[in-house]
């Protein structure tokens, strides 16, 4: 059992040490003063909350280890310094509702004492589109990757020949990179339309029933524990601008920032057709420079390197180890890729006879 309670108390002093560096860098890379005070809150939260733990684990006699943020703290901050925190942040909290779900024994007493944590990280739903782009490009890409890899290695089990293979992954690489673009396009735009009828709606209804709208803000602030008093004060001053109590019932009701409404499609498209064409390029490239058995091995080295790095940029927005999300990515990939030369194979020998 002490055994167990010791390896939870590092576990729960490693999340709370990663917590703690990663909100104090990007309390230095806030562009906002007031964003980078309460990154410095939450941040002195954590650490307060690790020093707990550390006193934890010398109770029980064991070793307090060493601070040193592990590769997903780095890589975070690295691209929060390069995209900004807004980038990052729905990440940064998706983590930490992962790892928080998952720790053993963190419902109970034991994290009893932990502060309360400040809203800025609740805020900061409404604002995730440009944090989610961080998962939709290592998906975008390793969907090109996977797909790609296994028509290359389809072609190549059928004895295709070197110009067929390299054919075929070009014309995969773009079919599929087209498809994924039109689907992206299609997505953001029949979202924005379903919102923009969403919104309409409430805008008639406000128009027709203002005070009906007054008494709905007023309800809604009360759901969030505000006095009947202050809400109703609160949702009085808002009804006199019908903008500014539609933009309310907007992102209360339905969670979304009305200026936005999921961003550009073209954006969108633009960049799953390049994330596509990223991922799909690794098991077709050899084949520009080499040929025969050369080609084919140099496939597999190529296409490697590209799930050893979509699996580490996938472990920032999993909760993931690297490690696991390497094999994971390689034994998904290996028995999608063994399916389809086998077909090949089968194929091939089947249309020579």
């Amino acid at each position: 059992m002490s055994d167990r309670r010791v390896r939870r108390f590092r576990r729960n002093l490693r999340l709370e040490r990663d917590n703690a560096a990663l909100y104090a860098r990007l309390a230095e890379l806030a562009d906002a003063p007031q964003l980078a005070h309460a990154y410095r809150r939450i941040a002195e939260g954590e650490q307060a909350n690790a020093a707990f733990w550390e006193t934890r684990l010398r109770d029980l006699g064991a070793e307090v280890p060493a601070s040193k943020p592990r590769l997903r703290v780095r890589a975070l901050a690295r691209l929060a310094r390069v995209f900004g925190t807004d980038f990052v942040m729905p990440t940064v909290v998706r983590l930490e509702h992962a790892d928080r779900a998952g720790a053993p024994g963190d419902r109970g007493g034991d994290r009893e004492h932990l502060l309360p944590r400040p809203r800025v990280a609740r805020d900061h739903r409404h604002r995730a589109n440009s944090g989610n782009t961080l998962r939709a490009s290592v998906l975008g890409a390793n969907d090109g990757l996977v797909s790609n890899v296994s028509l290359v290695m389809g072609m190549a089990g059928a004895n295709s020949g070197n110009r067929a293979v390299l054919l075929a992954g070009l014309a995969g690489l773009v079919a599929g990179a087209c498809s994924m673009a039109l689907g992206e396009w299609l997505s953001v735009n029949s979202s924005r339309e379903f919102y923009q009828a969403q919104i309409a709606e409430r805008a008639d209804r406000l128009a027709a029933a203002p005070e009906e709208g007054e008494r709905h803000i007023s309800g809604i602030y009360r759901d969030k524990g505000m006095e009947r008093a202050q809400a109703e004060h609160l949702a009085g001053h808002l009804a006199e601008s019908p903008s500014a109590a539609l933009d309310t019932l907007v992102r209360e009701e339905l969670g979304i920032d009305p200026t936005g409404l999921g961003g550009s499609a073209w954006g969108a498209a633009i960049s799953s057709f390049c994330l596509f064409a990223f991922g799909a390029i690794f098991p077709v490239a050899p084949y520009f420079f080499l040929g025969g058995h050369s080609a084919f091995v140099a496939s597999i080295l190529a296409t490697a390197v590209g799930l050893a790095l979509i699996a580490i940029g996938s472990s920032l927005f999993t909760g993931r180890g690297v490690l696991f999300s390497i094999i994971r990515q390689f034994a998904i990939t290996a028995s999608a890729a063994a399916v389809t030369y086998g077909v090949g194979a089968w194929l091939g020998a089947a249309l020579r006879r």
